[in-house]
């Protein structure tokens, strides 16, 4: 199964402010006993975007003027706390491709990296001027390079890094560890049938 290079995510945005966002946050725990991450999207940030009856509070992913945007824009530390993978899932099945953020935390970024979702890090400045831009028009593209390393919208593009093993992998469709093991099963199988040792 050849992997999608992925080079480039294009779409609308949301920014949801704030600083160590941590993964319980991301995903709360009693939502985690499930036993695959297909649902997982419709709890994301539950605690924040939902009361106790069920209704909506205000948050940014609650405004319909955002809706089905698959750009996350955040700020410093984001995903810390503890190490669930499940953080990543619901994020991905919620929707989004692409988290721009001032950084990550590190099992946080590996595993968005595995999911094929980049994570590219900029400025505080430079995410408040992109969320400025979607804030003023929501349905505005906003394009996050991961080759070229920066992220454009409208007339404007700010730099966004992505981490130089990240980047290789995602640009060159080598970002899931299980389906590269895949991809090599016949060139295992061809090896393994000229051991005398394995031959039965």
């Amino acid at each position: 199964m050849a992997l999608a290079k992925i080079t480039s995510i294009t779409g609308r945005a949301v920014h949801v402010p704030g600083n160590d966002i941590d993964t319980d946050r991301i995903i709360p725990a009693r939502f985690m006993k499930c036993v695959t991450f297909d649902g997982l999207g419709e709890y994301l940030f539950h605690d924040v975007r939902k009361n106790a009856d069920g209704s909506d509070k205000a948050h940014p992913l609650n405004d319909p003027r955002f809706r089905g945007a698959t750009v996350l824009l955040s700020g410093a530390n984001f995903g810390c706390g503890s190490s669930r993978e499940h953080a990543p899932q619901a994020i991905q099945k919620h929707g989004f491709k692409a988290i721009v953020a001032e950084n990550f935390a590190e099992i946080f970024f590996g595993n968005c990296t595995t999911l094929g979702i980049p994570c590219a890090t900029a400025s505080r400045a430079d995410i408040a001027r992109i969320a400025a831009a979607v804030e003023a028009n929501p349905a505005l593209e906003v394009v996050v390079d991961v080759e070229r390393q920066e992220v454009r919208f409208g007339d404007q593009k700010v730099k966004a890094e992505v981490r130089p093993a990240a980047r290789d992998a995602l640009i060159n469709g080598r970002w899931d560890a299980i389906g590269e093991l895949l991809d090599g099963l016949p060139a295992m199988k061809a090896t393994a049938a000229k051991l005398p040792y394995l031959a039965a």
